[in-house]
């Protein structure tokens, strides 16, 4: 089954999908102005303006509709009746140009995502990909100099690596915290110059062909101090709990619990601040949520972040991260970079 026809079985009505990845996910097309209506029984038809129209029209299992800039506007005023719409992908001025022609509009949330949220082996494959490219960028980074670079210039090393081991892209600005700014989780990297004898959080990952990945290691710079020593080693026994402990059918609140523990055990329960883990695909973050608010439940084929840290305002941090997907009896990790503490100079 396809998976436009996987999402028609699951409609009562007529859905109009306007989230671009959605889009792609659905139909493999991609513009940055399209919309996608998918009611049940009928031939789904996709919108898009002049500048896509020759790509639109080699899209499979689509009626492709020829449209002006403003699509919402001609569909305000060719559709009628209840017209369901993506809540978190229209804003509020679209959505009074989307309900000016009288339709009644019905917001829904979540259902092309929860479609997302299991991956097919292809995709498993795509992000497999992604993965290894990005840690052999990262490979790379480790043999250079740390030690009197500023997080900046490691920063910049690393995007290099990254497209000249087939990234498309970095998957975002790549994090690189040294010293006291690694208490920071999302530290943006700094001028501030990496020093000897302590820990630097590298966060990284890549784009390939629309699929992404997530990673982050811990790298030492010599000797370290006893609480960075310690928080490292406890942060590493949490995430090989989380690893080999994670079960489909556990809520995302249990598989955040997994980590959580080990690193309320040891005393710093309260420098853990963030969720364990949050799902990625054709976005860096995506359904589902392993977190202590997170509604969801573990499932086969997802493929999820396992990211727990430790910040010490005025010491330090670390966070460790793998990426794996979720398998009948457990998760299969994508990334493979030692987790064993790695000294660069």
């Amino acid at each position: 089954m396809t998976r436009l026809a996987t999402l028609e079985a699951r409609l009562d009505g007529p859905l109009l999908i306007t989230n671009l990845i959605n889009i792609r996910y659905l139909t493999g097309f991609e513009a940055s102005n399209a919309a996608l209506l998918v009611a049940p029984g009928d031939t789904p038809k996709l919108y898009t303006d002049f500048r896509y129209i020759e790509v639109a029209r080699a899209t499979p299992g689509v009626d492709v509709v020829l449209s002006k800039r403003s699509i919402l506007s001609e569909l305000a005023a060719s559709l009628k009746g209840t017209l369901a719409f993506e809540a978190s992908a229209l804003p509020y001025a679209q959505f009074e140009v989307l309900g000016g022609g009288g339709l009644i509009l019905k917001p829904t949330t979540g259902i092309v995502e929860a479609l997302r949220a299991i991956k097919d082996e292809s995709e498993i494959a795509a992000i497999r990909h992604t993965a290894l490219a990005a840690e052999r960028a990262f490979e790379a980074l480790t043999a250079d100099t740390f030690v009197g670079a500023s997080e900046k210039e490691v920063a910049w090393r690393l995007h290099q690596l990254l497209h000249a081991h087939g990234a498309d892209n970095p998957a975002f600005e790549s994090i690189v915290a040294g010293g006291l700014n690694g208490s920071k989780p999302h530290a943006t990297p700094s001028d501030d110059i990496i020093p000897a004898h302590t820990l630097v959080t590298v966060d990284w990952g890549a784009v390939i062909d629309g699929y992404y990945s997530d990673c982050t290691r811990a790298l030492a710079t010599g000797d370290l101090p006893d609480e960075l020593a310690r928080i490292y080693d406890v942060c590493l026994q949490a995430q090989i709990a989380a690893c080999e402990g994670i079960r489909p059918g556990m809520t995302g609140v249990e598989a955040d619990r997994v980590a959580r523990e080990v690193i309320e055990e040891a005393g710093y329960g309260d420098h853990f601040g963030h969720g364990l883990g949050h799902g990625v695909g054709l976005e860096i973050h995506e359904a589902p949520r392993l977190s202590t608010e997170s509604p969801d439940t573990v499932e086969v084929g997802q493929i999820v972040t396992i990211e727990p840290g430790i910040y010490l305002p005025g010491v330090g941090g670390v966070r460790i991260e793998d990426l794996a997907v979720v398998r009948e009896h457990g998760l299969e990790l994508l990334t493979s970079f030692p987790k064993e503490l790695v000294t660069v100079s």
